[in-house]
């Protein structure tokens, strides 16, 4: 049977989408390769990284010193292949598909605070599947709060009953995403799942009131945490150690301090990969997660490090670009809480690895080692792929 006499309605299959993903030619001219390659770029500097941090840690590895790479690869080959499926699949079904996304991603969420539940460093955000393998839900709610909200948010528009979403519609947008917010515990997927309903709230035209409310709030909730002791005491130690660096150097402060001396030693142009005094001594904590740029600090130098934020530049500039080729609402929102989440993960992950931003435990977007933040991410590749796709070719 022929590709043309293949009968796609049969299996559910939109006839659009079918013929952009068998016309070659077409596909791979409507795809962002720059995008693409950046992402790649991003990946192929943190598998070194990530086994320039880990080789020598045999308390991590059992004396496998390839352990991390080879799962560092595989979690980005599964990444890789959740972008393809997404991009098959396409941004506009996962928008009619959203009750059962939002739905599993909060029971997932909430499993976290069952026996199944795991606590990593302070944070029960994981969940145990056994062997070994831990699964983050925060992750993939970060991806279900873009989609269900821009769902909401873009119904009435891209029907043409309305300019901008009525007031109405924006709160009904926000219990969808109050919901997941409130069962995490992990402060620091928190604060990005904040970030990415302002900035969904921002691309879809909703009142300025709104978003004013929004920051007033969450600036006075911070304020009553605070006031009313109702951080645990790690939580408090990380905010501590941001606002005073010579704080306890040996206790609470030690993170930070070894992050900064290992970036500072790096120089212009590193030490050399694998050459990291900081990096072999273990002297940073996390090293292949949360502080992963400290290793290209110390071993690559401000060059190496200036060239992941150049390639994290790049990745937010496409995405930048494809929210304002999009020709419906939805699949603007969609890219707009893609770049909130990369802009401000990308900036906290560095800035608290500088000294400039308090410890909260965020991966650095393709490059930290980690499972399900790689396969988070990628997805949101094959959504930004899907939306630039479904657009005219003279956009």
């Amino acid at each position: 049977m022929s590709i043309h006499s293949f009968d796609t309605s049969r299996y559910g299959i939109q006839k659009s989408i079918w013929t952009r993903l068998t016309a070659r030619d077409s596909l791979a001219r409507r795809l962002d390769w720059t995008l693409v390659l950046a992402a790649f770029a991003l990946c192929a500097l943190g598998s070194l990284l990530v086994w320039s941090a880990t080789r020598n840690r045999t308390q991590l590895t059992g004396g496998e010193t390839h352990q991390f790479l080879i799962k560092h690869l595989a979690n980005t080959g599964i990444g890789i292949a959740l972008a393809i499926g997404v991009l098959w699949l396409g941004h506009r079904r996962l928008r009619s598909a959203m009750p059962v996304l939002y739905g599993s991603s909060l029971v997932l969420v909430a499993l976290v605070y069952t026996p199944v539940g795991a606590t990593i460093n302070g944070e029960r955000a994981w969940l145990n599947l056994g062997g070994g393998f831990f699964l983050q839900p925060s992750e993939f709610a970060k991806v279900t709060i873009i989609i269900a909200m821009a769902v909401v948010l873009s119904a009435k528009v891209d029907a043409s009953d309305r300019v901008h979403p009525d007031h109405r519609t924006v709160l009904q947008a926000l219990c969808l995403a109050a919901l997941p917010i409130g069962i995490v515990a992990d402060l620091g997927q928190v604060m990005v799942m904040a970030v990415i309903v302002l900035g969904v709230l921002l691309a879809s035209g909703a009142s300025n009131r709104w978003i004013i409310g929004l920051v007033s709030l969450g600036i006075g909730g911070a304020i009553t945490v605070w006031m009313l002791d109702l951080l645990d005491e790690y939580q408090l130690n990380r905010f501590a150690a941001f606002a005073n660096p010579a704080l306890d150097p040996a206790g609470v402060g030690y993170n930070t301090n070894q992050a900064r001396i290992a970036i500072g030693s790096g120089g212009l142009t590193g030490k050399g990969l694998f050459e990291g005094t900081q990096t072999t001594g273990q002297f940073v904590p996390e090293q292949q997660t949360d502080f992963i740029f400290t290793v290209a600090g110390e071993e690559l130098g401000f060059l190496g490090g200036g060239l992941i934020i150049l390639l994290l530049g790049v990745v937010l500039y496409r995405a930048c670009r494809i929210a304002m080729e999009a020709t419906d609402l939805y699949s603007t929102i969609v890219a707009a809480g893609i770049i909130a989440w990369f802009a401000f993960q990308s900036f906290e992950n560095i800035g608290m690895a500088l000294g400039i931003m308090p410890v909260a435990g965020l991966p650095l977007p393709f490059v930290s080692y980690g499972g399900t933040s790689m396969f988070a991410v990628w997805i949101a590749i094959g959504l930004l792929q899907s939306i630039r796709i479904q657009r005219p070719l003279s956009a």
